[in-house]
């Protein structure tokens, strides 16, 4: 691994209106807490929170920024409070789903359940995904400074770039 990536300072900018990108590496320490980097905490309003669930398709978590987690909300906001269809879709999210608190220095502590999830052990890797923030076990990614050609040729043309 890069001296970069041991140090977890990798470059993140800001892209458009929003947009989280680039790769951090953190340890969890003895209280299984991370820092969430402080460029993307000021992206995100240095939130007092943030809402973390487990992705649907891949072995890892993501967190998900209060104006994103607003926006989808607004959409459920023009069911029925009481929609027999939607209730389970509710309570699926809602059990799934979590509201860690970050402290002063930008730490979280993301339950056991979701870290198990995850396979979050020793450190965790934090990938800008654009409108979220994903987490996973770096054992599972390519080394810190590789590049994907290929992988982003077809990401860029899936996307319309």
């Amino acid at each position: 691994m890069s001296e970069e990536g041991n140090k977890g300072v990798a470059k993140s900018t800001r892209v458009g209106k929003s947009g989280f990108s680039g790769r951090f590496d953190r340890p969890l320490d003895g209280k299984k807490r991370f820092t969430i980097p402080s460029e993307w905490r000021n992206l995100m309003g240095d939130p007092e929170f943030v809402y973390v669930m487990p992705d649907p398709t891949d072995r890892c978590l993501n967190i998900i920024p209060m104006a994103e987690w607003e926006a989808r909300m607004e959409k459920l906001e023009e069911k029925a409070l009481f929609d027999p269809a939607l209730k389970p879709v509710l309570q699926k999210i809602g059990i799934s789903s979590e509201m860690p608190a970050l402290d002063v220095q930008g730490r979280i502590r993301i339950s056991d359940k979701l870290l198990q999830f995850a396979n979050l052990t020793t450190t965790v890797a934090m990938l800008g995904a654009v409108r979220m923030i994903q987490l996973w076990d770096p054992a599972v990614l390519p080394p810190v400074g590789e590049v994907d050609q290929a992988g982003l040729a077809e990401a860029l043309a899936i996307a319309g770039f």
